[in-house]
């Protein structure tokens, strides 16, 4: 029970470097599992609640502004959030914190489930102190959603507009009562030629939703019941590509000796935006180029990195891609990628990327003892105005042969973590490696960093000079024994 307990610490209030007391070798996640029939306690009641969705990227970005009350006779610390068990597994960045305290950490939480069989799963959020009876508190509770978006129509041609469906519920999900609730939706323009019209007004017997520009709002509603829901759905222009990535692998090599943090970044993506309804003409998307028109093509993969980065590399498949723009100087480093060939629609494309750092950059030694800090970001890559996705990102920060006592902190919910050894060029016992992976990730999520401790006597620097050293010793004295024999065939004697 305490690893479990350590466990779902580290991956949500993140106290100093608890990873110091866990087994990385053990997964961060573990799914509680509650009796059959389970229903959340009726203990709160939602005063107030506000639902911003905000659809000006590829994915729905929710925001949940709830005042809660304890309605029971005793103190509470539990509050179930409830999603559709197929939603649930593409929640990302899920995080809770007090509205009125915005910057303390972020409540703990986890994933609950109490039938396998259940059309509903739980968010379970542990308050940081029970709330006594009568007492209210402000949540605040934001999250994304991956996949949601449906271009409608599948199909489309090359120069054609995107059309894209969200279907969601214009009652927010609740396990308890809510006595008033809104919901506001936020569009990335005003071409929105389809959305639901409830056949009831709402409370202010207004016509449900209420649009105001680029914003409509479903509600406000009063005393809505536990679990109610009322399916609407609306279709938007949004003529940008859906990149989604499947599996981001992302590498990150410490060298000590040669003062250098190696960055190297492996993608699998693919466009979900709508299909192309003929062939892809070479010709036309030329001409269009020169007026540079709005496309759900992807084509093009702009990486903002840290000042100082160089080396940039830029492969696929084939091999280099030479079509690629790197600017460096003393405020900025951008990298731009541009496909070998356009990403349409249902199209996917695999490369890699790399760049170099100087390591003093994200190193720091700690005075005492033989201890370092190494501060780096755990998600990096592309930044475009529409978003990016990520469903899985394995991170390994590779550390000098040698390190030792690693330990690790950082505020990305994580669902494994463990120690491998990485063997390169003229290692002996190779280099522990320390591997973080998360799933359903943003590109918002691309300013949090890990940070890393380890130890590293300075004799283990002197581990792979002796080794060469001796490889070479021993290369010239063999050639020196073999030099020395005496090979020649020579005339047989005669008695």
């Amino acid at each position: 029970m305490r690893s479990i307990t350590l466990a779902l610490g580290c991956l949500t209030v993140l106290s100093s470097f608890c990873a110091a007391e866990l087994n990385v070798t053990q997964p961060l996640s573990s799914k509680q599992i509650l009796p059959s029939g389970f229903k959340p306690p009726q203990v709160f009641k939602n005063i107030n609640l506000v639902r911003t969705t905000n659809l000006d990227k590829e994915y729905p970005r929710e925001t949940i502004n709830v005042i809660i009350e304890n309605i029971d006779s005793k103190p509470q610390s539990e509050y179930y959030l409830p999603f559709d068990f197929r939603l649930i597994s593409r929640i990302g960045g899920f995080e809770v914190k007090d509205k009125k305290a915005a910057g303390k950490l972020p409540f703990k939480t986890e994933v609950v489930e109490y039938d396998s069989y259940s059309p509903t799963e739980f968010y379970l959020i542990h308050l940081p102190e029970p709330l006594q009876p009568r007492a209210q508190q402000t949540l605040s509770i934001s999250y994304s959603i991956l996949s949601a978006l449906s271009p409608v129509p599948a199909t489309i041609n090359q120069l054609d507009k995107q059309y894209v469906q969200y279907t969601f519920s214009a009652y927010t999900p609740s396990a308890y009562v809510t006595e008033k609730q809104k919901t506001k939706v936020k569009f990335p323009s005003t071409d929105i030629p389809d959305y639901t019209i409830l056949p009831t007004p709402n409370a202010e017997k207004q016509q449900d939703p209420q649009k105001q520009g680029s914003t409509f709002t479903y509600g406000p509603y009063n005393d809505i019941p536990a679990g109610a829901e009322e399916s609407v759905s609306v279709r938007y222009e949004f003529t940008k590509p859906l990149t989604h990535v499947s599996l981001l692998e992302r590498d990150i090599e410490v060298s000590h000796w040669g003062g250098n943090l190696a960055t190297e970044e492996r993608y699998w993506l693919t466009n979900r935006a709508a299909q192309l309804a003929n062939h892809f003409s070479r010709v036309s998307w030329q001409m269009q180029q020169y007026s540079n028109p709005p496309t759900s093509a992807l084509k093009q993969l702009p990486i903002p990195l840290r000042v100082g980065s160089m080396n940039p590399y830029f492969t696929d498949d084939i091999g280099n891609v030479s079509t690629s723009r790197f600017r460096s100087g003393v405020r900025e480093a951008h990298l731009e990628l541009r496909p070998r060939y356009p990403v349409f629609g249902g199209w996917k494309y695999s490369f890699k990327v790399g760049w170099d750092a100087d390591l003093k950059e994200y190193l720091r030694k700690l005075r005492k003892g033989d201890g370092y800090v190494l501060k780096v970001p755990f998600l990096e890559g592309p930044r475009m105005p529409e978003g990016i996705e990520y469903k899985k990102v394995e991170v390994r920060v590779i550390l000098p042969e040698g390190a030792t006592n690693i330990r690790y902190e950082t505020s990305v919910p994580l669902v494994a973590s463990s120690t491998t050894i990485h063997r390169t060029f003229m290692d002996t016992i190779g280099r522990t490696t320390l591997k973080l992976t998360a799933i359903n990730l943003v590109d918002e999520w691309r300013d949090r960093d890990i940070v890393v401790t380890y130890d590293y006597p300075w004799t283990a620097g002197f581990r792979k000079p002796i080794v060469i050293f001796a490889t070479l010793l021993s290369v010239f004295s063999a050639a020196w024994v073999i030099g020395g024999l005496d090979v020649s065939i020579g005339k047989k004697k005669t008695s």
